[in-house]
C-alpha cells in the first residue's frame, strides 16, 4: 500500500481537482509503467473482465512501486476472499462491481479492514513486506485503503443517497454500459435517458461531499465529464487507447475500418486499379471549365457589413454547388438563419465565432464548420478592428436562407470541440487526420457522407509541396477548387491555368484535369465536390493533353 500516493490523491479530490487514470486490461506491466512515467494519478487493474491472472496483477502492482500513482484492483464480485487477496498483494484499494445497496457497500468496507473495524485477516505477503511490517501496515491500512463501488444497475439509483452515508467510501464509480443494459438498452454506452439519470446521481453524490468517477469515451468526452463535475476520469482502457491510435493512423492512410465481433476487419484493401485509357462515355461533359479570380464574381451584401462574392455557382453554370468568399467587416454579424442544404464554412483569416442552435465555436485559421440542412446558425467577426474572411460552400446552385428568430440557450463550446453526433461537425485544422492523394501532398477530408450520413456534398483541404500533384482524373459531379495560398497550375485537357489568391476553379462533371505545384513554395487548396463521396476516376495521363483529349 502506497500511503503517500493515496493521501496525494485525496488532497487533489478535496481541492476539487480532477484525477486522471487508466483502466488496465493487457498483460504487460509495461502498460502500467507507461502510466506511471506519464504521471497518471491512478490505474485500475481489471480482474473482473478479461484474462489477467494473479501473477500478472501483481506485476502491474509492482510497476507502481515508489510512485504517486494509486493502483486499484477491480475484483470480479463482492467477495471477502477476493478483496483480501487483492489487498494482500499490495493494491492500494479495490473496485467492486455491481454494488446495488448500502448494505453491500458496508460489507465491502468490512472485508477491506482489519478487526476490530472489519473482517480482513492479516497475512505475510507484499502488503506487510512479507511479515516484516505487521505493525506499520496494520496501523495505517484501515485509514488509507480505498473502497470504490461501481453503480451499474437501475436498481441502484434509489439506493445512492444511503450509499453516500457509508463510512470509508469517498469515491463512487459509474458503469454506463451495464446501467444501460439493465435499463433495456443492451449494447449502448448511454441508452435513452441514462445520461440524465447518471448526472442526477452524480449531483446527489457531490452534494453528500463524495466524488464520482467515470470512464471517458473520447478526448472531447474527457473535457465534457470534467465540466459535468466528475473528478475521477478514466482517459480510457489500455486496449481502447491503443485501438483508437491504430484507427487514427489507419484513417490517415485511407484505411479506416471497424472490428467485427468475429475479430475480423469489415474492410479489405482494394487492389489498385490501373488508370482507365479514357473516361467512360457516360461522363462526356456539357460545359467548359471556368477559372474565377476574386473580384470576378457577383457580390451581394447579405447582412450589414457581410459581403458574399460567388465564385462558383449558377452564374457560371455550376450544378448542385455554390462556393465563394464571405468578408465580415469588424464586428459584423450574420443573423441566425437556416438552409435546406448543407453548408461548409472555413476561416481563412481574422477571428470568427459560428453559433449553431446556441452552441458557439471559436474558429482558428482553416478550422472548418459543417452545418447540415435545417440547423439554425449565425456567425460573427469577434474582432472590432480586423476583417474576417471565410470560404463557404453550399450543396445547391440556388442558395436561399430563412431567418430564424427562435431562442436558443447559448453556450461556448471548448476550443477543441469537434462535433456533436447527428448535428454539426467542426474540423480543427491543427488536429485533423491527414492522408495523401498524390506525390508530395497532404489531404484532410472534412465532410462527406461517411463522416456525416445524409450529406449531399464532400470536401476538404489539400497541401501541395513543391512538385506535389494529383493524377489525371475526372468526377461524376461538378467540383470547386479554391487556391488559398501559394500558386497552383491547373491542367484541363492540355489547357494550363495559373491560380492564386483564392482564385477558384469550376471543374464540370467529366472534364479531365489535375493540379500540380510547379512553384518553389507550398500551395494550399480547399476543394468541394457536388457529390457525397470524394470519389475520382483515374485516367491515363495522355487524356489531360491536347493530343489525347478524349472529348475532341
Amino acid at each position: 500500500m502506497k500511503t503517500s500516493a493515496i493521501r496525494s490523491l485525496r488532497r487533489k479530490l478535496a481541492a476539487n481537482l480532477p484525477v486522471f487514470g487508466m483502466w488496465v486490461t493487457l498483460e504487460s506491466p509495461t502498460v502500467t509503467e507507461m502510466a506511471v512515467a506519464l504521471g497518471l494519478d491512478w490505474v485500475v487493474i481489471d480482474a473482473e473482465h478479461g484474462h489477467l491472472d494473479w501473477k500478472e496483477i501483481v506485476e502491474h502492482l509492482r510497476a507502481t512501486v515508489r510512485s504517486e500513482t494509486v493502483a486499484l484492483v477491480r475484483i470480479a464480485e463482492l467477495n471477502g476472499s477476493l478483496i483480501k487477496r487483492a489487498l494482500d498483494i499490495g493494491a492500494d484499494g479495490i473496485v467492486i462491481p455491481w454494488i446495488e445497496t448500502a448494505e453491500q457497500l458496508k460489507q465491502a468496507v468490512a472485508y477491506s479492514r482489519y478487526p476490530t473495524d472489519g473482517l480482513r485477516g492479516i497475512g505475510a505477503e507484499r502488503a506487510t513486506c512479507w511479515g516484516h511490517c505487521f505493525v506499520e501496515h496494520a496501523t495505517e491500512a484501515n485509514e488509507n485503503v480505498l473502497v470504490v463501488p461501481i453503480i451499474e444497475t437501475i436498481a441502484t439509483a434509489r439506493q445512492v443517497p444511503m450509499m453516500c452515508q457509508v463510512d470509508g467510501v469517498e469515491l463512487l464509480w459509474f458503469g454506463p454500459a451495464d446501467y444501460s443494459s439493465t435499463a433495456g438498452y443492451r449494447g449502448q454506452w448511454e441508452g435513452p435517458g441514462v445520461a440524465d439519470q447518471i448526472l442526477k446521481m452524480k449531483d446527489t453524490i457531490r452534494a453528500a461531499g463524495k466524488h464520482c468517477g467515470v470512464l471517458a469515451t473520447s478526448i472531447d468526452n474527457i473535457q465534457e465529464r470534467q465540466a459535468q463535475g466528475f473528478r475521477a476520469i478514466g482517459l480510457g482502457m489500455d486496449s481502447g487507447l491503443l485501438l483508437r491510435s491504430l484507427k487514427a493512423s489507419l484513417a490517415a492512410v485511407g484505411r479506416d475500418l471497424t472490428i467485427r465481433a468475429s475479430l475480423t476487419p469489415d474492410w479489405t484493401p482494394p487492389l489498385k486499379a490501373a488508370p482507365l485509357s479514357r473516361p467512360p462515355e457516360t461522363l462526356r461533359p456539357d460545359r467548359m471549365e471556368v477559372m474565377n479570380p476574386v473580384g470576378s464574381g457577383p457580390k451581394v451584401e447579405i447582412s450589414r457589413g457581410v459581403t458574399f462574392e460567388c465564385l462558383v455557382g449558377r452564374h457560371n453554370q455550376a450544378k448542385n454547388l455554390t462556393t465563394g468568399i464571405v468578408t465580415f467587416a469588424p464586428g459584423a454579424v450574420l443573423p441566425c438563419h437556416s438552409h435546406t442544404f448543407t453548408e461548409s464554412i472555413t476561416l481563412l483569416s481574422g477571428s470568427m465565432t459560428v453559433e449553431i442552435e446556441g452552441r458557439g465555436y471559436a474558429l482558428k485559421r482553416l478550422d472548418n464548420a459543417v452545418i447540415p440542412a435545417g440547423l439554425a446558425h449565425s456567425a460573427r467577426n469577434t474582432s472590432t478592428s480586423e476583417v474576417a474572411v471565410v470560404q463557404i460552400a453550399m450543396a445547391t446552385d440556388t442558395p436561399a436562407r430563412v431567418l430564424v428568430e427562435k431562442f436558443f440557450s447559448r453556450r461556448m463550446m471548448p476550443d477543441d470541440s469537434t462535433e456533436i453526433a447527428g448535428t454539426e461537425r467542426i474540423n480543427r485544422f491543427a488536429t485533423a487526420m491527414r492522408g495523401v492523394a498524390g506525390p508530395n501532398t497532404e489531404f484532410i477530408d472534412c465532410f462527406n457522407e461517411d463522416l456525416m450520413p445524409g450529406l449531399e456534398m464532400s470536401g476538404g483541404y489539400g497541401l501541395f509541396q513543391p512538385g506535389g500533384r494529383l493524377p489525371a482524373h475526372v468526377h461524376d459531379f461538378d467540383e470547386s477548387i479554391c487556391i488559398i495560398s501559394g500558386q497552383a497550375t491547373c491542367i484541363v485537357e492540355g489547357r494550363r491555368y495559373l491560380m492564386s489568391d483564392c482564385s477558384t476553379a469550376l471543374q464540370p462533371r467529366g472534364r479531365v484535369h489535375y493540379f500540380i505545384n510547379e512553384s518553389s513554395g507550398p500551395m494550399e487548396m480547399l476543394w468541394v465536390y457536388a457529390g457525397p463521396k470524394p470519389e475520382r476516376i483515374i485516367v491515363d495521363e495522355k487524356c489531360a493533353t491536347v493530343e489525347g483529349n478524349p472529348w475532341r
